[in-house]
């Protein structure tokens, strides 16, 4: 996934979720983006940080820009919260992203599929006659080679693991799939303090089946492409760098 329009900027301030003040490198002018992503990332966004901004001026728009990525240290990270789904759609069918305890091989797949009171991401089938839910996560938040999500709470979230847990009684195949939107992590978690519940139901859906997969990515200031699985581990200690 690569951008088409990209410029260098210092953030300046967040003044909602949804809009961001910068300053671009090049002109020094001050510019009104589109936060590309509603989490927190009180960690990432800090006055001065060097963020990546893609220029897609339209009528339509009331920002010319959007906020995709923000580079903390020598990594960059990306914010696009639209990534992660393109991503793992992309990855299952080009086998870049693998989905243990299938038998079959994938030969269909629907993106945004409605299941009970849910629609989860990505719906699959295979040659084997079995079929499955994959929900996506993008995961932004990290301290110390630790990836943790959310860095919110989420009611969406706790809904969705909650379905894929009733799904595979039903005999799907479910997982949560979590794109690290970060290439260097030693381990990916749930951030139990941020929100009990989700761990809790992370912990439950994994003792019933449900399959909880990580993977990283290659990520500079005008791209993003999926690297390699990394290890989920719902045991891992995560010490928030916003506390």
């Amino acid at each position: 996934m690569k951008y088409s329009a990209i410029y260098l900027a210092t953030f300046i301030e967040r003044s909602n979720r949804f809009i961001a003040r910068c300053r671009l490198l090049d002109t020094g002018e001050e510019i009104v983006t589109h936060v590309k992503n509603t989490g927190r990332s009180k960690e990432l966004l800090l006055p001065e940080a060097l963020v990546a901004v893609n220029y897609q001026p339209s009528v339509k728009r009331k920002t010319a820009y959007d906020l995709i990525a923000v580079k903390k240290g020598a990594m960059w990270i990306n914010l696009d919260s639209q990534i992660p789904n393109a991503l793992a759609a992309e990855g299952i069918l080009t086998g870049q992203i693998t989905l243990p305890g299938l038998k079959g091989q994938i030969n269909f797949l629907k993106r945004e599929y409605t299941f009970d009171r849910s629609k989860f991401d990505i719906y699959f089938e295979t040659d084997q006659a079995e079929k499955g839910f994959v929900e996506v996560k993008g995961l932004t938040l990290e301290n110390h080679g630790i990836g943790a999500f959310p860095d919110a709470p989420t009611l969406r979230g706790l809904k969705h693991v909650k379905e894929l847990q009733l799904a595979q009684k039903m005999a799907y195949h479910c997982y949560v799939l979590f794109i690290v939107q970060f290439p260097l992590i030693k381990t990916a978690t749930i951030h139990r303090g941020m929100q009990p519940a989700l761990y809790e139901a992370v912990e439950q859906a994994e003792a019933d089946g449900v399959q909880i997969l990580a993977y990283n990515c290659e990520v500079d200031q005008e791209s993003i492409a999926i690297k390699g699985e990394v290890p989920f581990d719902l045991a891992q200690t995560f010490i928030d760098p916003n506390q």
